[in-house]
Protein backbone atom coordinates (compact mmCIF):
# COMPACT_ATOMS: atom_id res chain seq x y z
CA UNK A 1 0.00 0.00 0.00
CA UNK A 2 1.55 3.39 -0.80
CA UNK A 3 2.39 5.64 2.60
CA UNK A 4 -0.25 8.75 2.13
CA UNK A 5 1.41 11.95 1.81
CA UNK A 6 1.38 14.17 4.82
CA UNK A 7 1.34 17.63 3.10
CA UNK A 8 0.06 20.94 3.89
CA UNK A 9 -2.51 22.70 1.69
CA UNK A 10 -1.51 24.59 -1.26
CA UNK A 11 -3.22 27.41 -0.42
CA UNK A 12 -1.15 27.94 2.95
CA UNK A 13 2.01 27.32 0.93
CA UNK A 14 2.84 31.42 -0.14
CA UNK A 15 3.08 32.64 3.04
CA UNK A 16 3.74 30.12 5.73
CA UNK A 17 7.09 30.61 8.11
CA UNK A 18 9.75 27.90 9.06
CA UNK A 19 7.70 27.92 12.77
CA UNK A 20 3.74 27.66 11.13
CA UNK A 21 5.03 24.86 8.78
CA UNK A 22 6.63 23.24 11.86
CA UNK A 23 3.60 23.44 13.94
CA UNK A 24 1.14 22.36 10.91
CA UNK A 25 3.12 19.05 10.81
CA UNK A 26 3.18 18.06 14.25
CA UNK A 27 -0.22 18.94 14.78
CA UNK A 28 -1.26 16.38 11.18
CA UNK A 29 0.78 13.47 12.35
CA UNK A 30 -0.91 12.34 15.13
CA UNK A 31 -0.02 8.91 16.51
CA UNK A 32 -2.68 7.39 15.09
CA UNK A 33 -1.84 8.95 11.73
CA UNK A 34 1.56 7.62 11.68
CA UNK A 35 0.57 4.06 12.38
CA UNK A 36 -1.86 4.06 9.63
CA UNK A 37 1.22 5.49 7.28
CA UNK A 38 2.97 2.22 8.82
CA UNK A 39 5.59 4.57 10.29
CA UNK A 40 7.46 1.49 11.67
CA UNK A 41 10.29 0.44 8.98
CA UNK A 42 13.12 -2.25 9.86
CA UNK A 43 15.62 0.83 11.12
CA UNK A 44 12.47 2.04 13.40
CA UNK A 45 11.81 -1.42 14.99
CA UNK A 46 15.41 -1.90 15.44
CA UNK A 47 15.68 1.52 17.27
CA UNK A 48 12.19 0.58 19.25
CA UNK A 49 13.21 0.66 22.82
CA UNK A 50 17.26 0.45 21.96
CA UNK A 51 17.65 4.31 23.67
CA UNK A 52 17.38 3.75 27.65
CA UNK A 53 17.28 6.20 29.75
CA UNK A 54 16.24 9.52 30.32
CA UNK A 55 16.16 11.66 27.08
CA UNK A 56 15.98 15.51 26.46
CA UNK A 57 14.09 16.98 23.22
CA UNK A 58 15.65 19.63 20.59
CA UNK A 59 12.17 21.29 20.88
CA UNK A 60 10.31 19.47 24.20
CA UNK A 61 10.61 17.70 27.39
CA UNK A 62 11.52 13.86 28.58
CA UNK A 63 11.00 11.14 26.60
CA UNK A 64 9.95 7.59 27.87
CA UNK A 65 11.65 4.51 26.00
CA UNK A 66 10.47 1.07 26.09
CA UNK A 67 12.67 -1.56 27.61
CA UNK A 68 13.71 -4.03 24.82
CA UNK A 69 11.09 -7.31 24.93
CA UNK A 70 12.38 -10.71 26.46
CA UNK A 71 13.89 -13.24 23.68
CA UNK A 72 10.91 -14.60 21.99
CA UNK A 73 8.50 -11.88 22.24
CA UNK A 74 6.45 -11.16 19.41
CA UNK A 75 7.60 -7.51 18.32
CA UNK A 76 4.69 -5.68 18.36
CA UNK A 77 4.04 -1.84 16.33
CA UNK A 78 6.06 0.37 18.24
CA UNK A 79 4.73 3.84 19.89
CA UNK A 80 4.41 6.81 17.63
CA UNK A 81 8.21 8.82 17.70
CA UNK A 82 8.79 11.92 19.33
CA UNK A 83 8.22 14.54 16.82
CA UNK A 84 11.15 16.66 17.27
CA UNK A 85 14.77 14.86 16.94
CA UNK A 86 15.63 13.18 20.16
CA UNK A 87 18.83 13.95 22.32
CA UNK A 88 19.91 10.89 24.13
CA UNK A 89 22.88 11.37 26.50
CA UNK A 90 22.66 8.42 28.56
CA UNK A 91 24.55 5.51 27.71
CA UNK A 92 23.07 3.53 24.92
CA UNK A 93 21.82 -0.21 24.96
CA UNK A 94 20.85 -2.12 22.14
CA UNK A 95 19.79 -6.18 21.17
CA UNK A 96 21.27 -5.81 17.67
CA UNK A 97 24.69 -6.97 17.64
CA UNK A 98 27.51 -4.35 17.79
CA UNK A 99 30.57 -6.47 15.90
CA UNK A 100 27.82 -6.26 13.02
CA UNK A 101 26.98 -2.58 13.06
CA UNK A 102 30.10 -0.29 11.42
CA UNK A 103 30.01 3.09 11.50
CA UNK A 104 30.35 5.71 8.79
CA UNK A 105 29.73 8.95 7.85
CA UNK A 106 32.81 10.45 9.79
CA UNK A 107 33.06 14.40 9.90
CA UNK A 108 35.36 16.74 11.85
CA UNK A 109 34.51 20.19 13.09
CA UNK A 110 36.65 22.68 15.15
CA UNK A 111 35.60 23.76 18.66
CA UNK A 112 35.47 27.42 19.27
CA UNK A 113 39.45 27.23 19.69
CA UNK A 114 40.77 24.78 16.66
CA UNK A 115 44.38 25.07 18.74
CA UNK A 116 42.64 22.63 21.52
CA UNK A 117 39.17 21.60 20.52
CA UNK A 118 37.94 18.88 17.44
CA UNK A 119 34.54 17.82 17.35
CA UNK A 120 34.18 14.05 16.11
CA UNK A 121 31.11 12.98 14.55
CA UNK A 122 29.93 9.48 12.89
CA UNK A 123 26.59 8.07 12.08
CA UNK A 124 25.53 4.13 13.17
CA UNK A 125 22.64 2.39 10.80
CA UNK A 126 21.11 0.89 14.20
CA UNK A 127 21.05 1.99 17.62
CA UNK A 128 24.71 0.62 19.40
CA UNK A 129 25.93 -0.35 23.53
CA UNK A 130 28.06 1.95 24.56
CA UNK A 131 29.18 4.15 21.51
CA UNK A 132 32.94 5.77 22.22
CA UNK A 133 36.09 7.62 20.59
CA UNK A 134 39.33 6.30 20.57
CA UNK A 135 42.43 8.82 20.05
CA UNK A 136 46.02 9.12 20.53
CA UNK A 137 49.41 10.29 19.39
CA UNK A 138 49.94 7.40 17.15
CA UNK A 139 47.64 4.85 15.27
CA UNK A 140 48.49 1.58 16.69
CA UNK A 141 48.12 3.58 20.67
CA UNK A 142 45.01 5.15 21.40
CA UNK A 143 44.42 4.80 25.22
CA UNK A 144 42.48 7.40 25.55
CA UNK A 145 38.84 6.62 25.07
CA UNK A 146 35.78 9.48 25.45
CA UNK A 147 32.37 8.51 25.82
CA UNK A 148 29.93 9.49 22.49
CA UNK A 149 26.58 11.64 22.37
CA UNK A 150 23.56 9.91 20.47
CA UNK A 151 20.93 12.25 18.90
CA UNK A 152 18.76 10.18 17.22
CA UNK A 153 16.66 11.67 14.58
CA UNK A 154 13.34 10.04 13.28
CA UNK A 155 11.38 11.40 10.16
CA UNK A 156 8.02 10.51 9.59
CA UNK A 157 6.72 9.28 6.10
CA UNK A 158 6.23 12.78 4.33
CA UNK A 159 5.41 12.28 0.39
CA UNK A 160 4.57 8.99 -1.07
CA UNK A 161 6.92 5.77 -1.43
CA UNK A 162 8.80 7.70 1.39
CA UNK A 163 9.30 5.32 4.61
CA UNK A 164 10.09 6.48 7.49
CA UNK A 165 13.39 6.84 8.21
CA UNK A 166 15.35 6.48 12.05
CA UNK A 167 19.23 7.61 11.86
CA UNK A 168 21.34 7.63 14.56
CA UNK A 169 23.95 10.39 14.67
CA UNK A 170 26.97 10.56 17.37
CA UNK A 171 29.20 12.89 18.49
CA UNK A 172 32.54 13.23 20.72
CA UNK A 173 33.93 16.67 21.91
CA UNK A 174 37.72 16.57 22.53
CA UNK A 175 39.31 19.35 24.38
CA UNK A 176 42.47 20.33 26.10
CA UNK A 177 44.52 18.97 22.56
CA UNK A 178 48.31 20.16 21.47
CA UNK A 179 48.33 23.10 19.25
CA UNK A 180 49.81 22.07 15.79
CA UNK A 181 49.59 18.20 16.27
CA UNK A 182 48.42 15.10 14.66
CA UNK A 183 46.00 13.04 16.31
CA UNK A 184 45.13 9.79 15.23
CA UNK A 185 41.25 8.42 16.19
CA UNK A 186 39.10 5.55 15.74
CA UNK A 187 34.72 5.58 16.48
CA UNK A 188 33.53 2.24 18.05
CA UNK A 189 31.01 0.86 20.20
CA UNK A 190 30.31 -2.54 22.02
CA UNK A 191 31.35 -5.25 20.11
CA UNK A 192 33.13 -2.52 17.38
CA UNK A 193 36.59 -1.63 19.12
CA UNK A 194 38.99 0.36 16.30
CA UNK A 195 41.66 -0.60 18.84
CA UNK A 196 40.87 -3.79 17.62
CA UNK A 197 43.60 -5.38 15.14
CA UNK A 198 41.02 -6.32 12.75
CA UNK A 199 39.30 -2.77 12.40
CA UNK A 200 42.81 -0.76 12.50
CA UNK A 201 41.94 0.34 8.64
CA UNK A 202 39.28 2.57 10.29
CA UNK A 203 41.45 4.52 12.36
CA UNK A 204 42.06 8.14 10.55
CA UNK A 205 43.90 11.67 11.50
CA UNK A 206 43.35 15.11 11.97
CA UNK A 207 46.16 18.08 13.11
CA UNK A 208 45.00 20.87 15.62
CA UNK A 209 45.91 24.46 14.10
CA UNK A 210 49.32 25.97 15.08
CA UNK A 211 50.02 27.82 18.10
CA UNK A 212 51.62 30.87 16.16
CA UNK A 213 50.07 31.41 12.81
CA UNK A 214 51.83 29.67 10.11
CA UNK A 215 51.61 29.48 5.75
CA UNK A 216 48.23 26.80 5.27
CA UNK A 217 46.11 26.13 2.53
CA UNK A 218 41.89 26.14 3.05
CA UNK A 219 39.08 25.24 0.80
CA UNK A 220 35.58 26.65 0.11
CA UNK A 221 32.31 25.57 -1.55
CA UNK A 222 28.73 25.61 -1.66
CA UNK A 223 25.92 23.80 -2.95
CA UNK A 224 27.27 20.01 -3.31
CA UNK A 225 24.77 17.64 -2.94
CA UNK A 226 25.36 13.84 -4.22
CA UNK A 227 26.76 13.62 -7.20
CA UNK A 228 29.79 12.34 -9.18
CA UNK A 229 30.79 16.22 -9.92
CA UNK A 230 30.38 16.71 -5.95
CA UNK A 231 33.00 13.52 -5.17
CA UNK A 232 35.13 14.34 -7.56
CA UNK A 233 35.61 18.05 -6.49
CA UNK A 234 35.64 16.00 -3.02
CA UNK A 235 39.06 14.58 -4.24
CA UNK A 236 40.83 17.53 -6.11
CA UNK A 237 39.91 19.37 -3.13
CA UNK A 238 41.89 16.91 -1.11
CA UNK A 239 44.78 17.25 -2.93
CA UNK A 240 45.36 20.94 -1.61
CA UNK A 241 46.04 19.26 1.59
CA UNK A 242 43.60 21.77 3.37
CA UNK A 243 44.09 22.90 7.03
CA UNK A 244 39.97 23.14 7.24
CA UNK A 245 37.12 23.32 4.54
CA UNK A 246 34.27 26.00 4.53
CA UNK A 247 30.96 24.79 3.13
CA UNK A 248 28.93 27.60 2.08
CA UNK A 249 25.23 25.86 2.40
CA UNK A 250 22.79 23.67 0.55
CA UNK A 251 24.97 20.89 2.11
CA UNK A 252 23.16 17.38 0.63
CA UNK A 253 19.38 18.62 -0.90
CA UNK A 254 17.51 15.90 1.37
CA UNK A 255 15.18 19.12 0.50
CA UNK A 256 14.91 19.05 -3.55
CA UNK A 257 12.81 22.57 -3.63
CA UNK A 258 14.39 24.36 -0.76
CA UNK A 259 12.10 27.25 -1.40
CA UNK A 260 10.99 27.61 2.00
CA UNK A 261 7.67 26.39 1.36
CA UNK A 262 4.96 23.91 3.37
CA UNK A 263 4.77 21.90 0.51
CA UNK A 264 8.65 21.12 0.48
CA UNK A 265 9.42 17.23 1.21
CA UNK A 266 12.40 16.00 2.44
CA UNK A 267 14.41 12.32 2.13
CA UNK A 268 15.96 12.08 5.22
CA UNK A 269 18.11 9.00 3.39
CA UNK A 270 19.77 11.49 1.26
CA UNK A 271 22.23 12.54 3.92
CA UNK A 272 23.25 8.76 4.71
CA UNK A 273 24.47 9.01 1.13
CA UNK A 274 25.82 12.42 1.26
CA UNK A 275 27.68 12.11 4.61
CA UNK A 276 29.59 8.41 3.24
CA UNK A 277 30.13 10.32 0.05
CA UNK A 278 32.16 13.50 2.11
CA UNK A 279 33.34 10.84 4.64
CA UNK A 280 36.69 10.10 2.65
CA UNK A 281 38.09 13.80 2.91
CA UNK A 282 36.01 14.96 6.44
CA UNK A 283 37.51 12.66 8.07
CA UNK A 284 40.50 14.21 8.30
CA UNK A 285 39.61 17.63 6.95
CA UNK A 286 37.46 19.72 9.49
CA UNK A 287 34.18 19.95 7.45
CA UNK A 288 32.65 23.75 8.84
CA UNK A 289 29.30 24.12 7.61
CA UNK A 290 26.72 26.98 7.56
CA UNK A 291 22.73 26.91 6.54
CA UNK A 292 21.04 27.13 2.88
CA UNK A 293 17.95 27.29 2.37
CA UNK A 294 17.93 23.57 0.89
CA UNK A 295 18.80 22.70 4.73
CA UNK A 296 15.50 24.05 6.06
CA UNK A 297 13.44 20.99 7.42
CA UNK A 298 10.37 21.77 8.54
CA UNK A 299 9.70 18.67 10.47
CA UNK A 300 12.07 18.62 13.07
CA UNK A 301 12.06 21.93 14.65
CA UNK A 302 10.43 25.12 14.71
CA UNK A 303 13.25 27.10 12.65
CA UNK A 304 14.05 24.11 10.62
CA UNK A 305 17.20 23.19 12.02
CA UNK A 306 16.43 20.65 14.29
CA UNK A 307 18.34 18.06 11.48
CA UNK A 308 21.62 20.29 11.31
CA UNK A 309 21.73 20.23 15.02
CA UNK A 310 21.40 16.61 15.01
CA UNK A 311 23.94 15.71 12.27
CA UNK A 312 26.72 18.38 12.92
CA UNK A 313 28.39 19.79 16.11
CA UNK A 314 29.85 23.49 15.40
CA UNK A 315 31.23 25.68 17.64
CA UNK A 316 28.99 26.90 19.70
CA UNK A 317 29.88 30.68 20.14
CA UNK A 318 26.98 32.32 17.61
CA UNK A 319 24.73 34.61 19.57
CA UNK A 320 22.37 30.96 19.87
CA UNK A 321 23.77 28.10 19.93
CA UNK A 322 20.30 25.81 20.11
CA UNK A 323 18.47 28.10 17.31
CA UNK A 324 21.20 28.90 14.81
CA UNK A 325 23.84 26.48 15.00
CA UNK A 326 25.19 27.21 11.57
CA UNK A 327 26.58 30.86 13.13
CA UNK A 328 29.83 30.71 14.46
CA UNK A 329 33.24 31.82 13.91
CA UNK A 330 37.00 30.61 14.70
CA UNK A 331 40.56 31.62 14.15
CA UNK A 332 42.69 29.59 12.39
CA UNK A 333 46.77 31.14 12.24
CA UNK A 334 46.01 34.48 11.08
CA UNK A 335 42.61 34.12 9.89
CA UNK A 336 39.38 34.90 11.65
CA UNK A 337 36.14 33.38 9.62
CA UNK A 338 33.14 33.99 10.44
CA UNK A 339 29.65 31.65 9.20
CA UNK A 340 26.08 33.65 8.98
CA UNK A 341 22.76 32.49 8.31
CA UNK A 342 21.22 34.23 5.73
CA UNK A 343 17.82 32.86 5.90
CA UNK A 344 17.64 35.33 8.12
CA UNK A 345 17.71 38.58 6.19
CA UNK A 346 17.12 36.67 2.86
CA UNK A 347 14.54 38.85 0.64
CA UNK A 348 13.85 36.09 -2.00
CA UNK A 349 13.12 33.42 0.39
CA UNK A 350 10.80 34.60 3.56
CA UNK A 351 10.55 30.96 5.80
CA UNK A 352 12.75 32.12 8.58
CA UNK A 353 13.50 35.73 7.44
CA UNK A 354 13.70 38.26 10.33
CA UNK A 355 14.11 34.89 12.92
CA UNK A 356 16.67 36.04 14.85
CA UNK A 357 15.03 39.53 15.62
CA UNK A 358 18.55 41.51 14.56
CA UNK A 359 20.31 39.19 17.18
CA UNK A 360 22.38 37.26 14.63
CA UNK A 361 23.18 41.12 12.70
CA UNK A 362 24.20 42.70 16.53
CA UNK A 363 26.45 39.85 17.02
CA UNK A 364 27.78 39.80 13.85
CA UNK A 365 29.09 43.72 14.50
CA UNK A 366 30.51 42.82 17.62
CA UNK A 367 32.29 40.12 16.54
CA UNK A 368 33.78 41.81 13.27
CA UNK A 369 34.91 44.14 16.10
CA UNK A 370 36.38 41.85 17.87
CA UNK A 371 38.59 40.12 15.26
CA UNK A 372 39.64 43.59 14.01
CA UNK A 373 41.44 43.72 17.19
CA UNK A 374 42.50 40.42 17.63
CA UNK A 375 46.64 41.03 17.49
CA UNK A 376 47.24 37.98 15.10
CA UNK A 377 44.69 38.40 12.56
CA UNK A 378 45.47 39.42 9.32
CA UNK A 379 42.14 38.59 7.23
CA UNK A 380 38.78 38.81 7.87
CA UNK A 381 36.75 36.19 6.01
CA UNK A 382 32.70 35.62 5.85
CA UNK A 383 30.82 32.74 4.29
CA UNK A 384 27.00 32.18 3.91
CA UNK A 385 25.01 31.09 1.22
CA UNK A 386 22.79 33.46 -0.27
CA UNK A 387 24.96 35.90 -2.81
CA UNK A 388 25.26 39.35 -2.10
CA UNK A 389 26.44 40.27 -5.98
CA UNK A 390 25.32 37.35 -8.59
CA UNK A 391 23.91 37.32 -12.40
CA UNK A 392 22.89 33.99 -13.24
CA UNK A 393 19.40 33.92 -14.02
CA UNK A 394 18.50 31.23 -11.17
CA UNK A 395 18.71 33.42 -8.19
CA UNK A 396 20.82 36.64 -9.02
CA UNK A 397 21.36 38.81 -5.93
CA UNK A 398 19.52 39.10 -2.79
CA UNK A 399 18.97 42.22 -1.43
CA UNK A 400 18.49 41.57 2.05
CA UNK A 401 21.98 40.29 2.43
CA UNK A 402 22.57 43.68 1.12
CA UNK A 403 20.74 45.67 3.09
CA UNK A 404 21.52 43.86 6.35
CA UNK A 405 25.33 42.99 6.30
CA UNK A 406 26.80 45.16 3.43
CA UNK A 407 27.46 48.03 5.67
CA UNK A 408 28.86 45.88 8.62
CA UNK A 409 31.33 44.48 5.95
CA UNK A 410 32.42 47.53 5.13
CA UNK A 411 32.63 49.20 8.72
CA UNK A 412 35.12 46.74 10.10
CA UNK A 413 36.78 45.83 6.24
CA UNK A 414 36.15 42.46 6.16
CA UNK A 415 38.76 41.09 3.20
CA UNK A 416 36.76 38.07 1.45
CA UNK A 417 33.47 37.38 1.33
CA UNK A 418 32.24 33.73 0.04
CA UNK A 419 28.54 32.73 -0.56
CA UNK A 420 27.06 29.82 -2.72
CA UNK A 421 23.44 29.69 -3.58
CA UNK A 422 24.21 30.19 -7.46
CA UNK A 423 25.52 27.14 -9.01
CA UNK A 424 28.38 28.72 -10.54
CA UNK A 425 31.49 30.47 -10.07
CA UNK A 426 31.87 34.22 -10.22
CA UNK A 427 33.86 36.89 -8.74
CA UNK A 428 33.16 40.83 -8.43
CA UNK A 429 35.90 43.43 -8.55
CA UNK A 430 36.56 45.01 -5.22
CA UNK A 431 33.51 47.08 -4.20
CA UNK A 432 32.85 49.54 -0.98
CA UNK A 433 28.93 49.99 -0.31
CA UNK A 434 27.81 48.08 -3.39
CA UNK A 435 29.98 49.93 -6.07
CA UNK A 436 33.12 49.46 -8.00
CA UNK A 437 36.17 50.46 -6.17
CA UNK A 438 38.60 49.47 -8.41
CA UNK A 439 38.77 46.81 -10.69
CA UNK A 440 40.43 43.84 -10.36
CA UNK A 441 41.17 41.44 -13.56
CA UNK A 442 42.74 38.01 -13.12
CA UNK A 443 46.23 37.92 -11.24
CA UNK A 444 45.78 41.07 -9.95
CA UNK A 445 46.20 42.17 -5.88
CA UNK A 446 43.91 43.89 -3.86
CA UNK A 447 43.63 45.78 -0.70
CA UNK A 448 40.36 46.05 0.84
CA UNK A 449 41.53 48.64 3.86
CA UNK A 450 41.82 50.80 0.34
CA UNK A 451 40.25 49.40 -2.64
CA UNK A 452 37.26 47.37 -1.22
CA UNK A 453 35.84 43.83 -0.89
CA UNK A 454 35.85 41.25 -3.36
CA UNK A 455 32.60 39.02 -3.07
CA UNK A 456 32.96 35.36 -4.43
CA UNK A 457 30.34 32.90 -5.53
CA UNK A 458 31.57 29.50 -4.90
CA UNK A 459 28.43 27.53 -5.64
CA UNK A 460 29.61 24.44 -8.37
CA UNK A 461 30.20 22.14 -5.93
CA UNK A 462 28.61 19.47 -7.52
CA UNK A 463 24.60 20.59 -8.18
CA UNK A 464 23.32 21.26 -11.38
CA UNK A 465 24.57 24.14 -13.10
CA UNK A 466 22.84 27.35 -13.47
CA UNK A 467 23.63 30.18 -16.63
CA UNK A 468 25.02 33.48 -17.06
CA UNK A 469 22.57 36.27 -19.13
CA UNK A 470 26.10 37.22 -20.78
CA UNK A 471 29.27 34.81 -21.80
CA UNK A 472 31.56 32.89 -19.32
CA UNK A 473 35.00 35.03 -18.75
CA UNK A 474 37.65 33.58 -16.65
CA UNK A 475 41.56 32.52 -16.95
CA UNK A 476 42.51 31.88 -20.43
CA UNK A 477 39.14 32.38 -21.75
CA UNK A 478 38.34 36.30 -21.14
CA UNK A 479 35.66 38.26 -22.24
CA UNK A 480 35.24 41.41 -19.84
CA UNK A 481 31.76 43.04 -20.47
CA UNK A 482 31.23 47.21 -19.31
CA UNK A 483 28.49 46.28 -17.79
CA UNK A 484 26.26 43.13 -17.00
CA UNK A 485 22.24 43.65 -16.83
CA UNK A 486 20.85 41.69 -13.82
CA UNK A 487 18.35 42.01 -10.97
CA UNK A 488 18.32 42.00 -7.57
CA UNK A 489 15.85 40.41 -4.96
CA UNK A 490 13.85 43.46 -2.88
CA UNK A 491 11.08 42.96 0.33
CA UNK A 492 7.93 41.14 -1.05
CA UNK A 493 10.10 38.76 -3.22
CA UNK A 494 10.26 41.83 -5.84
CA UNK A 495 12.51 41.37 -8.40
CA UNK A 496 14.34 44.89 -9.33
CA UNK A 497 16.62 44.98 -12.44
CA UNK A 498 19.44 46.63 -11.93
CA UNK A 499 22.33 46.91 -14.62
CA UNK A 500 26.09 46.52 -12.93
CA UNK A 501 29.67 46.74 -13.50
CA UNK A 502 31.00 44.49 -11.08
CA UNK A 503 30.90 40.86 -12.57
CA UNK A 504 34.46 40.46 -13.32
CA UNK A 505 35.18 36.59 -13.62
CA UNK A 506 32.06 34.52 -14.77
CA UNK A 507 32.44 30.45 -15.00
CA UNK A 508 29.88 27.70 -15.84
CA UNK A 509 31.23 24.81 -14.33
CA UNK A 510 32.01 22.69 -11.16
CA UNK A 511 34.65 24.31 -9.10
CA UNK A 512 35.84 25.61 -5.82
CA UNK A 513 38.51 27.65 -4.15
CA UNK A 514 41.52 27.21 -3.09
CA UNK A 515 42.80 29.85 -0.43
CA UNK A 516 46.93 29.80 0.67
CA UNK A 517 47.58 31.94 3.51
CA UNK A 518 50.82 32.95 4.64
CA UNK A 519 51.62 35.17 7.17
CA UNK A 520 54.39 37.75 7.94
CA UNK A 521 55.35 41.45 7.26
CA UNK A 522 53.64 41.19 4.29
CA UNK A 523 51.00 38.88 4.37
CA UNK A 524 48.66 37.66 2.17
CA UNK A 525 45.66 35.57 0.57
CA UNK A 526 46.26 33.45 -2.51
CA UNK A 527 42.75 32.78 -3.95
CA UNK A 528 43.08 30.34 -6.46
CA UNK A 529 39.14 28.82 -8.71
CA UNK A 530 39.58 25.19 -9.89
CA UNK A 531 37.42 23.72 -11.79
CA UNK A 532 37.09 20.08 -11.45
CA UNK A 533 39.14 19.34 -13.93
CA UNK A 534 42.04 20.58 -11.87
CA UNK A 535 42.36 23.78 -14.72
CA UNK A 536 42.58 26.97 -12.61
CA UNK A 537 39.93 29.10 -14.12
CA UNK A 538 40.77 32.42 -11.51
CA UNK A 539 43.13 33.49 -9.08
CA UNK A 540 43.61 37.44 -7.19
CA UNK A 541 45.43 37.90 -4.57
CA UNK A 542 44.29 39.79 -0.99
CA UNK A 543 47.21 41.70 0.70
CA UNK A 544 46.92 42.55 4.30
CA UNK A 545 47.30 46.03 6.23
CA UNK A 546 50.56 44.93 7.75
Amino acid sequence: MDTPRVGIPGRLAERMTMPEQHEYLRSKLTRRGLLRAGAVTAGAVAGTGLLGGGTGLLGGGPEAVAAPPAPGTPVSPAPAPALTPTLVTARATGRVSGALVAPFGRHLAFGADPRTQMRVSWQVPFAVRKPFLRVGLKPWDLGRRVEAEVRHLHTPPLARKLPAVDQYYLHAALDGLRPGTTYYYGVGHTGFDPANARHLGTVASFRTAPARPEKFTFTAFGDQGVSYHALGNDQLLLGQDPAFHLHAGDICYADSSGAGRPGDVYDARVWDLFLAQTESVARTVPWMVTTGNHDMEAWYSPNGYGGQSARWTLPANGFDRRNAPGVYSFVYGNVGVVALDANDVSYEIAANTGHSGGRQTAWLDRRLRELRAHREVDFVVVFFHHCAFSTTKAHASDGGVRDAWLPLFDKHRVDLVINGHNHVYERTDALRAGRVRRRVPIGATVEPARDGIVYVTAGGAGADLYDFPVPDSYEGHVHDLESVASYHWEKGRVKAPERVEWSRVRYTGHSFLAIESEPGTRPRLRVSALAESGKRVDHFEVAGRR
